[in-house]
C-alpha cells in the first residue's frame, strides 16, 4: 500500500483517518453501466429515506457538519445530498473511478476523496495544519489549508485538505487507474464510523471493475 504516516499531533486529536487503494484494470474492462445502475438504485433508496427531508434534523447535530461549521463553512455533502433531493440533479457521468466516493458520501454522509497514485511524491504525512498553507486547488485554483484542518502532504507539498479538498497534481482523473481514497474522520471520533463507507468505496470499486485490487487500512 501507499507509504502513509500520522503525525504526533493528529494523533493526540483522535482523528481517525480511513485509507481505500484500488488498481483498476485497463478501463476497457470497467462496467461502468453496472456502477451507474448501482447509483441509480442506492439514490432511489435515498430519496425514500430522505422523503421528509428537513436539514436540521439530519445535520443540526451531525459531526461533519459540526466541525465544518468551526471553519464557518457548509458542509458539502450536505449540499450534495440536498442537489439530489430539493434540485433533482442527475448523478454524474464523467469519471467513475472519481465518482466511487462520491456514491458512498451520499450514501453514508461520510465526507471521502479520491487521488491517483501516480502524481503522488514519496511518503504521505497526514497532520493538523498550523496556518493557512497555499496549494493548487483540484480545477487550479488556490487553494489553502486552516488552521486545525486535517490535511495530508508529500514530497512535493500539500496534496490535501478535509476542508479546501484536493489538489491539482494528484486529484483523479479521467485516466486514472491506480487511486486512492481517503475516508476523513473527525475529532474524538471511533475508527469503527469509518468502517462503512470505506466497506461502500470497496463495493462501488469491485462494480466498476471486478479485476480491481483493493486494499484499505484505518490509522
Amino acid at each position: 500500500m501507499l507509504n502513509i504516516r500520522k503525525d504526533p499531533a493528529l494523533t493526540q486529536r483522535g482523528i481517525p483517518f480511513g485509507l481505500v487503494e484500488v488498481r483498476y484494470p485497463d478501463p476497457a474492462a470497467w462496467r461502468a453501466e453496472d456502477f451507474y445502475a448501482l447509483a441509480e438504485t442506492g439514490l432511489a433508496g435515498l430519496k425514500e429515506r430522505f422523503a421528509q427531508y428537513d436539514r436540521k434534523a439530519v445535520f443540526s447535530e451531525h459531526p461533519y457538519s459540526r466541525f465544518f461549521k468551526k471553519f464557518k463553512k457548509t458542509y458539502p455533502v450536505m449540499l450534495q445530498l440536498e442537489s439530489f433531493l430539493l434540485k433533482g440533479r442527475p448523478f454524474p457521468r464523467s469519471s467513475p473511478a472519481a465518482e466511487v466516493p462520491f456514491l458512498a458520501e451520499l450514501m453514508t454522509l461520510v465526507l471521502s476523496g479520491a487521488h491517483d497514485v501516480q502524481g503522488v511524491q514519496g511518503e504521505i504525512c497526514l497532520y493538523s495544519a498550523l496556518e493557512k498553507e497555499p496549494f493548487p486547488g483540484m480545477r487550479g485554483e488556490e487553494a489553502h489549508t486552516y488552521p486545525g484542518d486535517v490535511c495530508g502532504r508529500d514530497e512535493g507539498g500539500v496534496i490535501f485538505s478535509m476542508i479546501a479538498g484536493a489538489d491539482e497534481r494528484t486529484c483523479v482523473k479521467p485516466g486514472s487507474r491506480h487511486v486512492f481514497y481517503p475516508v476523513f474522520g473527525v475529532p474524538d471520533q471511533p475508527p469503527e464510523a469509518l468502517r462503512e463507507p470505506m466497506e461502500q468505496i470497496a463495493r462501488y470499486a469491485r462494480t466498476l471493475s471486478p479485476g480491481a485490487e483493493v486494499e484499505s487500512m484505518v490509522l
